[in-house]
């Protein structure tokens, strides 16, 4: 599922034909209307063409129409199939890597046995090196290694799995590269994520999506207005010809060749493989969707509900500032907030001697370890800090060390509360530090906003989308921080009853919304919303509750999930809006050439050679023009934030004005040596 992966592979290619022709079948074919009338065509051209080489008629003639019928509905068959190509070649891949995998199965007490994958129960413990396979999915209880995860996800750079935290998921299929770890495996057989994801991409169980199915509506509709023209113009050509008293009637082939050139045939042929392709793409991003309903939603979102922590800012709050009380220097602050956080592990603590260091070239002291004492943080004391000899240096939140410097008789400075109050107003967390009795000042903890954000957000606001950030922030720290961010909403303190009724609240204004999440508690929201992405990384319950896995565990995707949605319908409107400008242009084309004899007066009009030239030729451009749109189909149109209303402009302007024009010189060309072949 590499981005890279070429579309038009040798193999994918040679799988795509064969599936060409196993899709003839008219139970498949009935499933999109358009092109089973194509098929329908094809039939019966194909019954005059036998009947013509029976009774010595233009069988030259009717048997190219026929051909080329067929060939309409191959082409569309083929799009489809290596729209499916991608996901089958991988399935088969996976599947493979299912069926032949063993698993060592820890027993206890030191010992394993070796058996197949598909007998592992859910809460077995397997062992896994380096080299082995990973049978099943579960977590990593024991060890930790390095995962080549790139048999699921496409990526080659390797990922650490560890246990406990948010890094302990392993998916079954992927290579241990380093190192041992202890497996539990979290599901049954036969429903890993392995299977689930092998019957995810084979695009044959693809279901269409309420757009799709409203679209296929529309497309029928124009298929019966078509269908009763062309049914209508053979006595409409009747009476013509009996006024007239020359001309010829069109026979019942030409009418069928005339029916498909003016139905949208290309859309009709290209709507599944754009759906499919669509799901690929999200597929290529490393997030396995669980329907093409899913995708088709993205695209329709108009509320991103987007976590705080790790999608909008970094995850860890970094130290960005010293601010000395009076009469302390801001060297001597950030000396004391350095040996207070020697001991800390935490990513916070580990900023303040980063930041130390970078500022004043601050290191690591060199002290007596025996006269040192470390303080852990507890949930208490709210601090923690270090005890050299007699000196006693603590950081921790405002009210917690003004209570130590309180009780070791000291005062805190109205100067340091001022400090510690106007860093939470900007949203940030303040860590005051005390050197005994002696308050030393404020260390600023800020949450630091992802680079690109406001941009992305600005482009999500483009495209009419409303962005809400999520967090258990105060209110105060999490209006700086959306102001930062350049959201357009949030919810503080968010509990899962908050978030599960702004859904609500928002779906019942019409709108469809989306969301990301990890843990249990965010499974209702991600059930109740329209596009729930849940990260690969998080619980069991937050997987089964959306209909969307980031393989990743990288919650910004959620903004590329909503970029591929628009695309696809971008895609799928371009194509609507080009087949049909196509369908005008070879309406204009034809039916002067058709009715010429008839109608002198349409020589006017008429730029072919003749009636017949001027119907294969139309035929055959309407076969060519689907294989010419397959790319286009499978990669989607250049995506662009914007608003749908300049996306309809630059569709009618773009692909309907270049469809119109498109058929013209085409069709001419293809007439011209029709002609000059002695083909027509």
């Amino acid at each position: 599922m590499n981005q890279s992966t070429s579309l038009f592979q040798p193999a994918l290619i040679g799988r795509a034909l064969k599936d060409a022709f196993v899709k003839l079948n008219p139970k498949l074919v009935a499933k999109n209307p358009v092109m089973f009338v194509v098929l329908v065509g094809s039939i019966v051209t194909s019954v005059f063409w036998m009947r013509d080489l029976a009774q010595h008629g233009d069988a030259l003639f009717t048997g190219q129409l026929a051909l080329w019928l067929w060939f309409t509905v191959l082409f569309a068959n083929f799009a489809e199939a290596m729209a499916e190509g991608r996901g089958k070649a991988q399935a088969d891949s996976l599947r493979k890597s299912r069926t032949t995998m063993m698993a060592r199965r820890a027993l206890g007490n030191g010992k394993e046995e070796l058996v197949a994958a598909p007998l592992l129960a859910k809460g077995n413990h397997v062992v896994c090196e380096a080299g082995d396979v990973i049978p099943a999915d579960g977590e990593v209880i024991e060890g930790i290694a390095s995962v080549d995860e790139s048999a699921i996800t496409g990526e080659s750079a390797p990922v650490i799995r560890e246990s406990g935290g948010d890094r302990s998921a392993v998916t079954g299929g992927t290579k241990v590269l380093s190192d041992r770890i202890v497996i539990q495996v979290t599901q049954d057989p036969g429903n890993s994520f392995l299977d689930r994801m092998i019957a995810l991409v084979e695009g044959a169980k693809r279901q269409k999506t309420p757009n799709e199915i409203a679209l296929s509506i529309l497309l029928s509709g124009l298929t019966l207005v078509f269908l009763f023209a062309t049914v209508t113009l053979l006595p409409f050509a009747q009476y013509a010809v009996d006024q007239s008293g020359h001309g010829t009637l069109p026979a019942v082939p030409v009418l069928a060749a005339l029916l498909v050139c003016l139905i949208p045939t290309t859309i009709g042929g290209l709507l599944s493989a754009i759906g499919i392709a669509g799901m690929d793409r999200v597929m290529q991003r490393n997030v396995l969707a669980m329907s093409g309903r899913a995708v088709e939603a993205a695209g329709d979102v108009s509320t991103l509900l987007l976590d705080k922590t790790g999608t909008i800012t970094l995850g860890n709050r970094e130290a960005t500032t010293f601010y000395p009380a009076p009469g302390v220097t801001e060297r001597e602050l950030a000396e004391a907030a350095q040996l207070s956080s020697l001991a800390d592990e935490t990513p916070e603590g580990r900023s303040i001697v980063v930041l130390a260091k970078n500022l004043f070239d601050i290191r690591e002291h060199d002290m007596d370890r025996e006269k040192v004492e470390f303080v852990a943080f507890t949930a208490q004391t709210r601090m923690s800090g270090i005890n050299i000899g007699n000196r006693q240096i603590r950081k921790g939140a405002t009210e917690s060390v003004k209570k130590f410097i309180e009780a070791n008789g000291g005062t805190v400075p109205i100067e340091v509360l001022q400090s510690a109050d106007q860093v939470a107003k900007a949203g940030s967390t303040p860590l005051v530090v005390a050197d005994g009795s002696r308050i030393m000042g404020v260390v600023q903890l800020k949450d630091i906003v992802k680079g690109g954000m406001k941009e992305r957000f600005g482009q999500m606001r483009e495209m009419g989308i409303k962005t809400v950030m999520i967090t258990g922030d105060n209110p105060l720290t999490a209006a700086a921080i959306a102001a930062e961010a350049g959201v357009d909403d949030f919810i503080a303190e968010a509990t899962p009853e908050q978030k599960l009724a702004y859904i609500r609240q928002e779906q019942a204004g019409g709108r469809l919304v989306a969301m990301t999440g990890d843990g249990t508690n965010d499974a209702p929201a991600l059930a109740q919303a329209d596009v729930g992405v849940a990260m690969n990384t998080g619980t069991q319950a937050a997987k089964e509750a959306g209909n969307m896995v980031d393989l990743d565990s990288n919650p910004t995707k959620l903004i590329e999930i909503v970029e591929i949605g628009k695309q696809l319908l971008m895609t799928r409107g371009a194509l609507t809006t080009f087949s049909i400008a196509n369908d005008v242009a070879k309406y204009f084309a034809i039916i002067p050439a058709m009715f010429i004899v008839t109608y002198p007066e349409l020589q006017k009009m008429n730029f072919l050679s003749n009636p017949k030239s001027a119907v294969l030729a139309a035929v055959i451009f309407n076969a060519l023009i689907i294989i010419a749109l397959i790319p286009l189909a499978l990669k989607g149109v250049p995506y662009r934030p914007m608003s749908a209303a300049k996306v309809l402009r630059r569709n009618l302007f773009l692909y309907g004005i270049v469809g119109v024009i498109i058929p013209f010189p085409f069709i001419w060309i293809i007439d011209k040596a029709l002609v000059l072949l002695k083909l027509a």
